[in-house]
């Protein structure tokens, strides 16, 4: 519980943040939430998964990667964002935030285990 206050917290205040810098026309906040809360579950999970650098409790591997994380990332916030966008006409912007969100957000859990990877093996 702690954590996914943690989380949520930091992710009101980078989404606010963004929000503030860029304007709220366009969900960038929680596109830029959720590929950042993407790359780092994937690092954090590589670098302290079985064969991992880190050695890590199974308890502290929850409380960051489904407290923390869970918390900070916003994919209910994307479903309802996309709908909005949709419903009021903004197919490609509706097209492209869904594109954007799933190929970056993949693409940043592919690099998170990439590092980790790397790390791993020195």
């Amino acid at each position: 519980m702690l954590g996914g206050a943690l989380g949520s917290a930091a992710r009101l205040g980078l989404a606010s943040l963004v929000a503030v810098r860029f304007g709220d026309t366009f969900p960038l906040g929680t596109l830029i939430v959720n590929v950042l809360g993407c790359f780092v579950i994937g690092l954090y999970g590589g670098l302290t998964g079985p064969e991992g650098a880190i050695a890590a409790s199974p308890l502290s591997r929850q409380f960051v990667m489904i407290g923390i994380l869970g918390g900070f990332t916003t994919f209910s916030s994307f479903g309802l964002q996309t709908h909005d966008l949709i419903t009021q006409g903004q197919w490609f912007r509706g097209g492209l935030y869904v594109a954007l969100s799933v190929f970056v957000c993949l693409a940043a859990v592919w690099l998170g285990m990439g590092i980790a990877s790397a790390v791993n093996e020195k």
